[in-house]
């Protein structure tokens, strides 16, 4: 740098995962560990959610994320994708492409395709041009594309026009970099006149004498990087909460940069994903596996941004090498809240739970429509249609194609679950005087890594056996939306105000009949963090304050706790809202602590 030798040891903190009242707290944390540059994504999704339409404040404000990063005397490493995985819903690309364009071929030369990055390139990147280091700002690199050599698609005029097209933007202004994995095609992942890195975790340290001679492969010169060198990692639902030890963090961080390599902590604060943002996984091998809302990856602080013990040790490797700021590092604060008595307040396949939580039209066609083909991002659709008389009893109703969780009822009364993850796509109906058959279906996150396409509902037919043993295609389907955004909730307590609606039961235990809007209030006297525990319950989503918390499903687990920001809460009365799919109770409670272990 500057005709001086230089090297940077950063940690990943993607905006996105954490409220903007917070970044600089979390940057300040960070920089007591000796850090010296700090790497995030850019996500496109969140910043173009729909066509023509584009976010760039409060947690989108990337602008005031770079301006505090610099304050606190970091450089920046800058991951603009478009296509950045991340644990986060189709891999932050918008799903609006997949209504715009049904055949789409994402992450390749598909005109389509590049003519939208365009659009959203000449957005974004005049915006960050002021923050690159040639024209006196911070950002020391920017990265093109991500780990692509693991892309099934190996499509080389692709990189090269992305390469180009950021170039026009960042001209000679910072560093031009591509991460790839170092044994998944990583001749694929380089670009002509583009800095190569590569990453791998504390698993593959032992190898580091081949990862290197690897990326010398492509790479015969310059410096080594590890662009994500993992001190944690992600967890799914329905599998044991991911950690990694942290005296083999440290051991392993200690050799990368003996070999005088520069280093990216991924991640050293997670976070979370809020809302309807959380990812998938297919790993290539027809294995789809939903991922959790917390972020907190076992970093090197925790979800609130408290440092851990990996911290500790961390900072004490980066002081073998590198300078290390005298910053006290301040614990977080969180707080218990007590319990929360819940009540039931609308049912959502009513006719006031439609009214409510629902689209104000229902859409009509002879097919089953997808989430996209309705233009929507997430939450809940319903597909109803009359059923035929039965041939056979009980014939078998199978659904194809279903992405990713259909709840299955015929007149409003439940029948079974289906599920993707779980391979389940058929259930038995016997025959009756049951007329109308009802599939609630759930998107419970796109595929963030490997598979590029991956839309939402019911992609292929509903049927049901006959005598013969052929099968008679179910047609002439009514969808009804439940995007359950912050609109919908905003209902829910007018709903609630208007003291009119009538109580749809207890509503604790097994939910029979759809699921239930439920609703509580608690006091807060003291702004602080807490932890909202859903054990007892079944699966949904929980708003404070309108605020979506995001997804829960301790049935299954690891995390039975969602994190709740103290900057959401506010002195005196606050207000609760569960939409849950499954099993209630009567009371909720709010933790000082997190439970992510199941």
């Amino acid at each position: 740098m500057n005709g001086e030798p230089f090297r940077y040891v950063s940690g990943s903190f993607h905006y996105f995962r954490a409220l903007p009242e917070v970044w600089q707290r979390r940057l300040r944390v960070m920089r007591a560990s000796g850090l010296n540059a700090i790497d995030t994504y850019i996500e496109w999704s969140l910043h173009n959610p729909q066509d023509g339409i584009y976010e760039w404040s409060g947690i989108a404000d990337i602008e005031t994320f770079i301006h505090l990063a610099e304050q606190e005397g970091f450089y920046i490493i800058l991951r603009p994708g478009p296509y950045i995985c991340a644990e986060r819903d189709n891999g932050g690309i918008p799903y609006w492409l997949f209504t715009k364009y049904p055949n789409v071929r994402l992450r390749t030369s598909d005109p389509d395709y590049l003519y939208e990055v365009s659009i959203w390139y000449n957005k974004l990147m005049p915006r960050l041009q002021r923050y690159f280091y040639g024209n006196g700002g911070p950002i020391i690199m920017v990265q093109i594309e991500n780990e692509y050599g693991g892309f099934h698609t190996c499509d080389r005029d692709y990189l090269l026009w992305l390469r180009d097209e950021t170039h026009k933007y960042v001209r000679d202004q910072a560093l031009l970099f591509t991460t790839d994995i170092p044994d998944l095609n990583i001749k694929c992942g380089k670009i002509d006149g583009v800095f190569a890195t590569t990453d791998f975790g504390i698993d593959r340290v032992k190898e580091i004498e081949d990862i290197w001679n690897t990326l010398r492969s492509v790479q015969p010169n310059g410096p080594l990087v590890n662009s994500e060198f993992y001190p944690g990692w992600l967890t799914h639902w329905q599998e044991p909460n991911q950690k990694r030890n942290a005296n083999a963090v440290a051991k392993a961080l200690r050799t990368i940069l003996m070999y005088n390599a520069s280093v990216n902590l991924y991640m050293f604060f997670g976070g979370t994903n809020f809302g309807f943002t959380a990812g998938a996984n297919d790993w290539g091998f027809g294995k789809y596996a939903a991922d959790i809302t917390s972020y907190d990856y076992d970093a090197v602080m925790d979800e609130a941004g408290a440092a851990t013990k990996k911290f500790a040790l961390v900072r004490d490797v980066i002081s073998e090498f590198m300078d290390v700021p005298n910053i006290e590092v301040l614990p977080s604060r969180a707080k218990a809240f007590g319990k929360v008595q819940m009540r039931p307040i609308i049912d959502l396949l009513s006719d006031e739970g439609r009214l409510s939580l629902a689209k104000e039209s229902s859409v009509e066609s002879i097919k089953p429509r997808t989430f996209e083909q309705l233009e929507q991002f997430s939450g809940l659709v319903l597909y109803e249609t009359d059923l035929p008389e039965f041939e056979i009893d009980p014939t078998l109703l199978k659904v194809d194609q279903l992405r990713d969780r259909a709840y299955v009822y015929v007149d409003q009364t439940f029948l079974a679950t289906l599920s993707r993850e779980n391979n389940i796509y058929t259930v038995p109906i016997n025959k009756g005087i049951r007329k109308k058959l009802q599939l609630l279906v759930e998107n419970q996150g796109r595929i963030n890594y490997y598979v590029a396409n991956d839309m939402k509902g019911i992609l292929g037919n509903v049927t049901i056996q006959k005598h013969n043993g052929q099968l008679q295609v179910l047609e002439n389907w009514t969808h009804t939306q439940f995007p359950l955004e912050e609109t919908q909730v905003k209902h829910i307590l007018k709903y609630v105000e208007s003291k009119q609606q009538n109580s749809p039961g207890t509503g604790t235990g097994s939910l029979n009949h759809g699921p239930l809007a439920y609703y509580g209030e608690f006091i807060v006297d003291d702004i602080a963090d807490t932890y909202l525990n859903v054990r007892g319950w079944g699966k949904g989503v929980a708003y404070v304050n309108g605020f979506n918390l995001g997804r829960y499903w301790p049935l299954v687990g690891p995390q039975i706790t969602l994190y709740v920001p103290g900057e959401i809460l506010k002195i005196g009365s606050n207000n609760l809202i569960l939409i849950e799919y499954q099993l209630s109770q009567k009371e909720i409670s709010l933790d000082s602590k997190p439970q992510l272990d199941g």
